[in-house]
């Protein structure tokens, strides 16, 4: 955990229960506040780290390590596994936000539940609304959703690819790749923007209307 700010808190990072690889540890290191969902805090304290907030049903871990989760982060609240209408990490999302965060890394919130991946993935949704900069991350993608611009880092990766979270997403500028668009559009369900590949080092892209879904990846 590094320093919390008790008027605002710019980054938060949020770790639910899904896989995590060391290679985003630094992530964590940079984080203003550290939000553990249910075995994502477990994760936490097993690698050195103290949650800010611990919070979930924690159905995924033994009761020993539910009490020790307690014990060892600076706060923690447990709920209802059947009598909660939201999920763990949407919990943790709802957090971050009455936190006051600028921004959110969620890691952990990809993985082998589908239903989890897409319900984080539709958290961008809500992030954008709010007005939070927020990204899903783990070992292989990076993905933000936009309603007008950004701008990214090719880091370690190799692909960019456009998906729409809208019916129709129009005025589409992407530039920096090897196949560059100019106020292209794209439906829900084409595949036309999948797999691009980086020309620089960075690289933009713009809409005009719609949510489009920006994944950086490597394989």
């Amino acid at each position: 955990m590094s320093g919390t700010s008790e008027e605002h808190v710019k980054h938060v990072v949020i770790v639910t229960g899904g896989a995590i690889h060391p290679s985003v540890h630094p992530i964590i290191d940079q984080a203003d506040m550290l939000i553990g969902a249910d075995r994502g805090a477990d994760y936490l304290l097993q690698h050195g780290y103290t949650p800010d907030l611990a919070l979930g049903d924690f159905d995924s871990v033994e009761p020993e390590r539910s009490s020790y989760i307690e014990a060892n982060s600076l706060r923690f609240i447990g709920v209802d596994a059947i009598d909660k209408n939201f999920t763990d990490t949407e919990l943790a999302y709802k957090a971050a936000e009455e936190a006051n965060a600028g921004r959110i890394t969620m890691l952990g919130a990809t993985g082998t539940r589908m239903d989890h991946t897409l319900a984080n993935i539709h958290l961008l949704r809500q992030a954008l609304a709010d007005g939070i900069e927020m990204c899903l991350i783990d070992d292989h993608n990076s993905i933000h959703l936009i309603d007008r611009s950004i701008t990214l880092a090719k880091e370690h990766y190799h692909y960019l690819s456009l998906l729409p979270l809208s019916l129709e997403v129009t005025g589409i500028q992407l530039s920096g790749f090897q196949y560059p668009l100019d106020n292209a559009t794209l439906t829900l369900g084409q595949s036309l923007a999948v797999s691009n590949q980086w020309e620089e080092e960075q690289g933009t892209v713009s809409i005009k209307d719609g949510l489009l879904l920006v994944i950086r990846s490597h394989d």
